[in-house]
């Protein structure tokens, strides 16, 4: 039994793996059979609902993660929220030598039928990732409509970066992006609270 769960978890890795290196047409049957080394009959038997569910599956699967980060970054306040989401963004990029991007970002912005299948989860996981940064700004003190706001700015601004670094095969534009939202956090929370 425990093969069984190894052998899915890590088609689902490979998913997200594909998901975010090529967007959703990249994730197919044979690209995750061929990134796993998984057999062809493993496919079936743990994803009877075949590539649409593989794909589903490994987007939800990269969302949860993040949003795990997210919302343990964010018990510690915003600046550190922050601080955590751009290391791990920084550490994806050059690790994967600037293949990597958003999954659910590759998807919102894909324009397959798969992507548009996908498009009510991916905006899921992006409110997910948006409501815990609104509750770790406003759990330093910062008034709801302010936390709203900051929280898409920071997040539309770290995706952009995101995908800048990418393109430009440099950590310059996730940088610059955390230079300046970092500031802004530490002010709308009073320099207070959030000094770690």
């Amino acid at each position: 039994m425990a093969e069984r769960g190894t052998t899915r978890r890590r088609m689902l890795i490979g998913g997200v793996e594909l998901l975010r290196e090529r967007g959703s047409a990249g994730v197919t049957i044979d690209a995750v059979l061929a990134r796993t080394g998984a057999p062809r009959g493993s496919v079936y038997h743990h994803f009877p609902g075949g590539r649409r569910q593989l794909l589903s599956e490994s987007l939800g699967l990269a969302g949860d993660a993040i949003t795990d980060l997210i919302e343990s970054s964010a018990e510690d306040g915003p600046r550190q929220a922050l601080r955590r989401l751009v290391e791990f963004w920084r550490q994806l990029l050059r690790d994967g030598d600037f293949h990597a991007v958003c999954p659910a970002v590759a998807v919102a912005v894909g324009g397959s039928e798969d992507d548009r299948a996908l498009h009510p989860e991916a905006a899921t996981i992006l409110a997910r990732w948006r409501t815990a940064l609104v509750a770790s700004l406003t759990g330093a003190g910062v008034p709801m409509v302010r936390a709203e706001s900051l929280a898409t700015l920071s997040l539309s601004a770290i995706e952009g970066a995101i995908v800048l670094s990418r393109v430009e095969r440099s950590l310059r534009p996730l940088e610059l992006v955390a230079a300046e939202l970092e500031p802004l956090l530490v002010a709308a929370v009073g320099g207070s609270s959030d000094q770690r």
